[in-house]
């Protein structure tokens, strides 16, 4: 587990630094043309497709921690034994969904560098995007796959 908490904390990081430098790019841009006149070309795109990797990024973070959303409401009266059930059978579901997320996103990934799809503004190839995107997903499998059979829920609340 300490792997792969060390790498959900590194994704953590990473998406923090991309969403930094994304939001220094839109005051700049924002700044530029409230005062200037000038904007950055493609801003837009490269929120676009910076946000969208951050949040993959920031998925096994929040798996290692258990800070998805739990509604509770259903679950105010079972007992500590059949919350750690639901907890388990929870991440399962989570593993297999974030498996199969991986797995489409490289199928589509493979498919927008082999067509060379791009932005429309800079040209910015999407297939950078996808890349970004797999690994998180995967890693989110793994923690909620090993969180499932062996029930380590250490991380929380560290």
């Amino acid at each position: 587990m300490k792997l792969l908490s060390l790498l959900a904390r590194f994704c953590a990081i990473l998406a923090g630094v991309l969403l930094t430098v994304i939001t220094i790019i839109t005051c700049i841009s924002l700044f530029g043309r409230n005062t200037i006149g000038v904007t950055l070309v493609g801003d837009y795109e490269l929120t676009a497709v910076t946000a969208g990797a951050a949040i993959a990024l920031f998925m096994p973070w929040c798996q290692l921690k258990r800070e998805n959303i739990i509604v509770d409401f259903f679950t105010a009266k079972v007992s500590g034994p059949g919350i750690a059930l639901l907890d388990r059978f929870g991440s399962l579901l989570l593993g297999i969904v974030m498996a199969l997320l991986a797995w489409r996103t490289a199928v589509g990934g493979l498919s927008a560098y082999n067509s060379q799809t791009t932005t429309m503004m800079l040209g910015f190839p999407e297939w950078i995007t996808y890349c970004f995107m797999v690994p998180p997903f995967l890693l989110t499998a793994l923690i909620a796959l090993y969180q499932v059979f062996f029930g380590n829920f250490s991380e929380q609340g560290e």
